[in-house]
């Protein structure tokens, strides 16, 4: 009499794979996988990883139609360019409090955030800001000027228009 263990393999059935094969592939798909993770991670190296800003110093044009002590934002900086019978200066729009740009009206200046305001001059009005806002540094002539968003001068300094 012969015992049957459960249902008969067929030879065109393939063979079944040991755990050991099983782990074995495992482990080289995963070696495989850190490879390619780590070559991808070495080619973006000479790529820098920091987005371009813009210069700190740049040209502007003042409109020649620009009244008297109104201020000239060019777009995208956070400068204010205001001329009067003395010439030409520049006033950063940076809220020397916490950092918020300024918004421009009739009076001055006046801080979104936390409600500063100040002079076209950059001069406290009323706080909490503790410092005015800097003057920048500005050069030129003939309605072309170059400012530099980087430097800062003494209040007062202003460029022949």
């Amino acid at each position: 009499m012969t015992l049957k263990s459960g249902p008969q393999r067929s030879r065109l059935d393939p063979e079944p794979m040991p755990r050991r094969d099983v782990l074995g592939l495992a482990s080289l798909w995963a070696s495989a996988s850190a490879l390619l993770f780590a070559v991808v991670g070495m080619m973006r190296l000479p790529k820098a990883a920091v987005l371009a800003s813009p210069s700190k110093k740049f040209r502007v044009t003042l409109p020649e139609t620009l009244p008297v002590g109104e201020a000239f934002v060019p777009p995208g900086r956070a400068v204010a360019l205001f001329k009067d019978a003395e010439g030409v200066y520049a006033v950063s729009t940076i809220c020397t409090h916490l950092g918020c740009v300024v918004k421009a009206n009739a009076e001055g200046f006046e801080c979104p955030c936390h409600g500063s305001r100040f002079t076209h001059d950059g001069t406290v009005a009323k706080g909490p800001a503790p410092r005015p806002l800097p003057w920048l540094k500005i050069s030129g002539k003939d309605g072309q000027f170059v400012v530099d968003e980087g430097a800062t001068v003494p209040q007062g300094t202003k460029v022949n228009a």
